[in-house]
């Protein structure tokens, strides 16, 4: 029943029903009625179509019983200024059109009054449309509503069954590769027992079939009704958009997908703003989306970014709309972890309704990635001085006199915040310092939070009431800062630290900060039977354990490497080191002295990972000094910070082809090289990994780590050593990639040898060999004569 035009210029709030407060207002208006209203009456109606018995049932608001006659009431409380509503809504008011033809049916009449009673949460204020509807008119519009609706029913029963008898006899695509098969049983029963699974898989398993392959067949057999596939970047999205079409090509697959691509990759605009004023796609988008949807989903079976683009430039409609709709009708999602976790992001068609247990299996690839990301998701902050600012902008506008009021207040909380910072005076709060930047952790921000709250609504009514102004932009930004605040608010516990900061360009933050993820993940992976986390770097399990699960008890495996160890050279320097306190020309002297010796020990392809793009500059500086002397024996590029699609593109080109001389590229730990990059066999022999990846010391990292050393001792292992040795083994997972590919990895740093850092290597690594600058070459190269 959707029509007319897509338009973001009215906030979530406006179109929303509150449900809480919208409850109340519910009972409030039915006790105002009268004894001639009865509310709450559940209505039911059955209907034969096609091969189809329907039941439609609901309940409905009110029905009023009068001497002129019966009137359903269909009550919508809302956010929006009342007097602003020409009409109801088409959704509401077909609601209340098939409550009045049910009680036409059960009571014989010939006409019945339809009223919707539209309310506004904050001031009560109440509109009312009422129209007058025959027994005939209803019977044909319900006739032609069923009748739409039969067709998607048709489409979702028989394309159901198909695929169930398809999943049952599905094959394997290819002979199992040594260690797959035993990873695939471990994942279909951990499905069938409805069990989350962690699998630390190294790279050649196949990990993406391994996976996605025995989550079909147990959707076959009934433990799962829809697939999510999320990832973490674009690249492994073609990876698995690869893998449904081997399956597809190879084994038969019946099974329809959908990318979801970010808005601004979809959007034809320059910049999107989803209104009929600024995008002509906007204008009747509701009108045509459900014809393309039909289409799209009857002619493609993986449905990427390209065909959604296809189709809503024929249809002439949003694509990002028209993808997020046509997920509604395919059996699995590809998607952004955003999609599923982030409160601001997350389709909330999937995970804001309904009762956990939906049937949904979650496959959760690059599962490392996870953590940091998700902290950032359940994290907010505001800025004192936007306040400062949203007030300069809404000054000059009519009718913002109870915002700007608002904001005054908000900025004095701000202000008592403010004033009480460094003096230690509050009680329960703890000023610090970093590296010379300070913060204070503050036991709550609960009178801010009460102010916020008060303005939020204000602002809210205001930004629906002018849906255009200068730098609105800039006050919708903030808006929405603020409603991400005050959404963590609620979620505080023990799983989160309050800090405040001067900022260094002297803005004053305060920031509700995540330390532990697993609690709020926790309510959108009990919408699904099974979550399987994978990775080639899930290492100490039980770190990934606590933040993404928060119960040791989860299954876990370790996938058998495929690739015999005797094709990994895995080196470990004794007499070099990244620490800050070492870093010298002395010291990039001798780490370029190794670089130099492992590159030259084979013609062919290197990455250089560099724990910053300081570090890098400063070992490009004594490359080219050697070059310029004459004593290189290899070329040489690097990573620039900030790279285009095209500079990146460009970058890995240069791993294509013979060469005469070896070329080593000087890339950034933890960087867009160090990860998702696939350079099979020859394009790539070696990894040189300089320093143990530690994240910088600043102020959340520290945070993080008095939090876990207060939560089991384990602070500077939380905030430091496991991140920072993650991003060791993706750099150097670089290497080999397949049964055939041999390769050098070298372990720049003295801290490699200490045993808390042997412990987390990976078991496929075997042995591993200790080397200094003067015995390297000679260690590289008795390596590469086995061959």
């Amino acid at each position: 029943m959707r029509s007319g035009d897509l338009d973001n210029r009215r906030t979530a709030g406006a179109k929303k029903e509150a449900m809480q407060a919208g409850s109340r207002l519910h009972r409030k208006i039915q006790k105002r009625m009268g004894s001639s209203y009865r509310p709450e009456v559940v209505l039911k109606h059955r209907v034969r179509e096609d091969m189809f018995e329907i039941l439609v049932e609901g309940r409905a608001d009110g029905i009023i019983t009068e001497p002129a006659g019966v009137v359903i009431d269909e009550i919508k409380c809302i956010y929006m200024d009342v007097g602003r509503l020409e009409e109801p809504d088409p959704v509401h008011l077909a609601q209340a059109l098939c409550y009045g033809y049910f009680y036409s049916c059960d009571n014989g009449l010939d006409t019945i009054g339809i009223q919707i009673t539209y309310c506004n949460i904050e001031t009560e204020e109440i509109r009312r449309f009422k129209e007058e509807r025959g027994f005939d008119d209803l019977s044909v519009w319900f006739e032609g509503l069923i009748h739409e609706y039969v067709k998607w029913a048709r489409y979702i029963h028989h394309h159901g069954m198909r695929r169930q008898e398809c999943l049952k006899e599905l094959p394997f695509p290819y002979p199992y590769r040594d260690g797959q098969k035993e990873l695939a049983v471990d994942v279909y029963r951990s499905i069938a027992r409805k069990r989350n699974l962690f699998i630390q898989a190294p790279t050649g398993v196949g990990k993406t079939l391994s996976t996605i392959y025995p989550s079909l067949k147990a959707m076959g057999e009934g433990h799962g009704e829809k697939l999510f596939y999320l990832t973490a970047k674009t690249i492994t999205r073609s990876v698995a958009e690869d893998a449904f079409s081997i399956l597809r090509k190879e084994s038969g697959l019946y099974f329809n997908t959908v990318t979801i691509t970010a808005k601004e990759k979809l959007c034809i605009m320059e910049k999107p703003d989803c209104n009929p004023q600024a995008c002509i796609r906007a204008k009747g988008h509701y009108d045509r989306v459900n014809d393309a949807v039909y289409e799209i989903i009857g002619d493609v079976d993986g449905i990427t970014r390209e065909k959604v683009l296809e189709y809503a430039k024929r249809y002439q409609i949003c694509p990002f709309e028209f993808c997020l709709d046509i997920s509604n009708w395919v059996d699995g999602i590809i998607c952004d972890y955003n999609y599923v976790f982030d409160p601001n992001v997350r389709l909330k068609r999937y995970f804001d309704q309904g009762e956990p247990g939906q049937g949904y299996l979650f496959l959760v690839d690059e599962a490392h990635n996870l953590v940091p990301r998700a902290r950032e998701m359940y994290s907010a902050s505001l800025i004192k001085e936007d306040v400062l600012m949203v007030r300069r902008i809404l000054k000059s506008q009519t009718g913002a006199g109870k915002v700007l009021t608002q904001l005054d207040r908000c900025n004095q909380k701000f202000l008592d915040i403010k004033r009480a910072y460094g003096s230690d005076s509050g009680e329960g709060v703890i000023h610090r310092q970093v590296l010379g930047s300070d913060y204070e952790l503050l036991p709550d921000v609960n009178l801010l939070a009460l102010q916020l709250m008060t303005m939020f609504g204000e602002l809210e009514s205001f930004m629906n009431e002018n849906v255009e102004f200068g730098d609105r932009d800039l006050v919708l930004d903030f808006y929405f800062a603020v409603r991400d605040f005050l959404y963590v608010y609620d979620r505080l516990d023990d799983n989160y630290r309050i800090y405040a900061r001067l900022l260094p360009d002297g803005h004053f933050m305060v920031r509700l900060l995540c330390m532990n993820p697993a609690v709020n993940l926790k309510e959108c992976l009990d919408r699904g039977n099974s979550t399987l986390f994978f990775s080639a770097t899930l290492l100490p399990i039980q770190y990934y354990k606590e933040l993404l699960s928060g119960s040791q008890e989860e299954y876990a495996v370790y996938a058998k490497s495929p690739f015999p160890e005797e094709n990994r050279l895995v080196l470990a320097a004794s007499d070099v080191s990244s620490r800050y306190s070492r870093r010298s020309a002395y010291e990039y002297e001798k780490i370029a002295d190794y670089i130099c010796r492992i590159v030259e020990g084979k013609r062919g392809n290197y990455m250089v990972f560099c724990p910053s793009y300081q570090y890098l500059y400063a070992i490009e500086g004594i490359l080219a000094r050697r070059q310029e002397e004459g004593g290189l024996a290899f070329t040489w590029l690097a990573q620039k910070n900030r790279m285009t699609e095209e500079e990146r593109e460009e970058f890995l080109r240069s791993f294509d082809g013979e060469r005469e001389q070896s070329m080593a590229a000087l890339c950034v730990m933890g960087g867009i090289f160090s990860e998702g990059i696939d350079l099979k066999e020859d394009r790539l022999i070696g990894a040189v990994i300089i320093g143990t990846g530690l994240p910088q010391v600043n102020t959340e990292q520290e945070i993080l780590k008095d939090y876990f050393d207060e939560h089991g001792g384990c602070g500077f292992d939380y905030a430091y050593q496991y991140p920072g040795m993650n991003k060791v083994m993706q750099a150097a997972g670089r290497v080999i990639r397949t049964i055939h590919d041999k390769g050098v990895i070298a372990l720049l740093d003295d801290r490699f040898l200490r045993p808390e850092c042997v412990a987390l290597f990976p078991r496929e690594w075997g042995s591993y060999t200790v080397v200094n600058r003067y015995n390297v070459g000679q260690a590289v190269e008795g390596f590469w004569n086995r061959f």
